[in-house]
């Protein structure tokens, strides 16, 4: 097998101009492959993970009994939720961890009735993690000795006619299943450029959630993590310091957001084979090109006593090795690229208006070192290569050494 190889390496850089250019034919592909997975963790970061905050965290731990009871949105307090939030922090791919109380009910102005989440927050938290606090654009945001207030989307003040400072009735359902009713002044109005989501909760403080509602401590911990992906491994951290509780990732809780997350994954896997095998048929068409014009060698490797499937292997061995070569290359260059960008980011901000899911995107999208889906993509174009020089090796292998000898 020595022989072998060595034959193939000497034989793939007889023809250099020709081996240069599929080698960089492959290695660009390669890189732009881990350019664009680079990018579309950025994108999945910018924009599903803004909304995986926008909808309460990566994770979310609650009571045991929580979920058969969810669509009902109960009040079951934690036991200590403190224990749940020193639990969370001491994982290192942890932000925040904030305490909260979630509850169903309406909010009624001159306009009419609307019915909305109702959570209660630690409002000096929050905002460090969670973007609803980061785009309060009028009033101000929530402090933890408010009382009466409530921070508000501008779809829903829109949708309600109101504005800062005016009154609206609250009413929602106490941990005793008895209706409780407030009314409130809105103190802030925070615009995601998502009217839709704007309309679906409104926000007071934890300390007003818990009187009103009657509730010791909270009844959910949300916990932001730096990365979307990594939320089993801090689940699985944390699950043996806390028996007892539902810890679960947003994809229990979101799962039309994960489903659209997993049905980007998979389209961009059908694009990478196809981009792949284009490139597969520039080895075919290098391995098939040589085989016409070794004709003479490899009839004096046959009549050496190299049998037809050896002369074969030796062509399978060449297109491998230039997929080998191509994978270096690539993933040298890959990584040069989205190291640069990882710096200095890529700027859509102008982008913001074209489509409404791209409102919740932040100015600068940072890619990843895109190698998150790396062996998968090197293994295929190893495989394609080697595919690829079937063909030829086979032609190679039917040639009559008798024949090739007298080939011109």
């Amino acid at each position: 097998m020595k022989l072998y190889l060595r034959l193939a390496w000497r034989n793939i850089w007889r023809h250099t101009r020709r081996t240069v250019i599929i080698v960089l034919a492959m290695s660009m592909t390669l890189a732009l492959m881990m350019w664009y997975d680079g990018l579309i963790n950025g994108w999945t970061d910018a924009i599903y993970g803004n909304a995986v905050k926008v909808l309460g965290g990566n994770i979310q731990v609650h009571a045991e009994g929580y979920r058969a009871e969810a669509n009902s949105n109960p009040l079951f307090p934690l036991a200590d939720p403190q224990v749940v939030v020193k639990a969370a922090e001491e994982n290192s791919l942890t932000l925040a961890a904030t305490q909260r109380i979630k509850t169903g009910g309406l909010v009624t102005s001159r306009e009419g009735a609307f019915s909305v989440g109702i959570i209660g927050v630690e409002p000096e938290k929050e905002p460090q993690v969670n973007i609803i606090g980061q785009n309060v654009k009028e009033g101000r945001n929530l402090t933890s000795d408010d009382l009466d207030s409530v921070l508000i989307g501008k779809g829903l003040a829109d949708a309600m006619g109101v504005t800062v400072g005016d009154r609206i009735t609250m009413v929602g359902s106490s941990q005793h299943e008895q209706m409780r009713q407030r009314t409130m002044t809105i103190v802030g109005i925070y615009d995601l450029g998502l009217a839709d989501m704007e309309k679906q909760d409104v926000y007071i403080s934890l300390r007003e959630a818990q009187t009103l509602y009657e509730v010791n401590g909270a009844t959910e911990v949300a916990i932001f993590i730096d990365r979307l992906g990594q939320e089993s491994i801090v689940i699985d951290a944390m699950k043996p310091a806390l028996p007892g509780y539902e810890i679960e990732s947003f994809q229990a809780n979101y799962p039309e957001l994960a489903s659209t997350i997993n049905t980007k994954t998979g389209v961009m896997n059908v694009f990478s084979v196809i981009i792949i095998a284009i490139a597969g048929v520039g080895i075919l068409n290098l391995l098939l090109m040589a085989v016409y014009e070794r004709t003479r060698e490899i009839g004096v490797l046959g009549a050496m006593g190299l049998k037809p499937n050896q002369i074969s292997l030796l062509f399978i061995l060449e297109g491998t090795m230039i997929g080998l070569v191509g994978t270096a290359a690539g993933i040298v260059l890959g990584l040069g690229i989205n190291g640069y960008l990882m710096k200095v980011g890529l700027d859509f901000g102008n982008m913001s208006g074209a489509a409404s899911y791209l409102a919740i995107v932040q100015s600068r999208i940072y890619p990843t070192w895109g190698v998150e889906m790396l062996p998968m993509r090197v293994s295929m174009i190893v495989i394609i290569s080697a595919l690829a020089a079937l063909i030829p090796a086979a032609e190679a292998g039917r040639r009559e050494p008798a024949e090739a000898l007298h080939f011109v």
